[in-house]
């Protein structure tokens, strides 16, 4: 080997040993770098976790308002105070409730359908949190004040509570109780009147009273009334006078929206500009 091929290989080893230290203190800058900035950052803060909470927040189930019809009258039936009142908080609160009336005898369809409006990750399966968010209310006149009863007892071996229920001149079908709130149940109410071939329940109590408030048990007197309900059909008018008289009365109606609207989410300025 040459003088001058001694001289290049000990230039070669001098650069590859500068080039060994630059690579080193590179990689320890950039180690200092990414310890400060994750020493800046907030502590417990979890962009993953932030994503989760701002997908729950915005996927978070209505309050849920249903009302059950007396007899065998249609869920639509426009004459009647439990469609008509439907029909004002569907106007009132144009989002984030789901309102929504059924025939007396179907309990088991307004359970199917609460189960799914709370269900928020649509996977067929209800979490403690999902139950535990759910705002309910139930009301109903003659056998549909019974049906909110059943539902409401149905959604307490689910697990699920409900805010309020609210029947009117109620009465239970054979082997039903319509009188005694199950526990799941945080407020009751119950209106009625006593008199005529058709007349509810007059005392409804809470089968535990360290869990539901009764609200109340409001008699109403029609014997000496003057309200007609001329809408309504011809033979309740004159068979049962007085228990329609009760289901047609704005002032029993205008007292049910108050609580339910109690129970509810505050309007904001743009719904009700809607």
């Amino acid at each position: 080997m040459t003088r001058g091929d001694g001289f290049r290989n000990l230039h070669t080893r001098s650069a590859r040993i500068r080039c060994l230290k630059v690579l080193r203190w590179t990689a320890f800058w950039i180690g200092v770098s990414v310890f400060c900035f994750a020493a800046m950052a907030p502590a417990g803060q979890d962009p993953a976790a932030d994503t989760s909470r701002a997908i729950q927040a915005s996927t978070k189930s209505p309050a849920i308002v249903f009302g059950f019809l007396g007899g065998f009258v249609a869920h639509d039936n426009p004459v009647h105070s439990e469609v008509q009142l439907a029909a004002r908080l569907r106007q009132q609160y144009p989002a984030g409730v789901h309102v929504e009336t059924f025939a007396s005898y179907r309990a088991k369809r307004a359970r199917r359908k609460i189960l799914k409006l709370l269900d928020t990750d649509e996977d067929g399966a209800l979490t403690p949190e999902e139950k535990q968010s759910a705002q309910i209310i139930l009301y109903g006149h003659s056998w549909g004040g019974a049906e909110a009863i059943n539902v409401a007892r149905a959604l307490q071996k689910d697990g699920i509570p409900v805010l309020l229920t609210l029947q009117v001149d109620s009465i239970s079908r054979p082997g039903k109780n319509d009188t005694t709130i199950p526990a799941n149940v945080a407020q009751a109410v119950n209106f009625y009147q006593p008199h005529g071939l058709l007349r509810g329940h007059h005392d409804i109590r809470a089968a535990d009273s360290a869990r539901t408030q009764i609200l109340g048990n409001y008699r109403f007197d029609y014997e000496s009334s003057a309200l007609k309900c001329a809408e309504y059909p011809w033979y309740d008018r004159l068979f049962v006078k007085a228990h329609t008289q009760i289901e047609c009365d704005p002032i029993v109606w205008d007292q049910m929206e108050s609580l339910i609207r109690a129970n509810l989410p505050p309007v904001t300025t743009e719904e009700s500009e809607e």
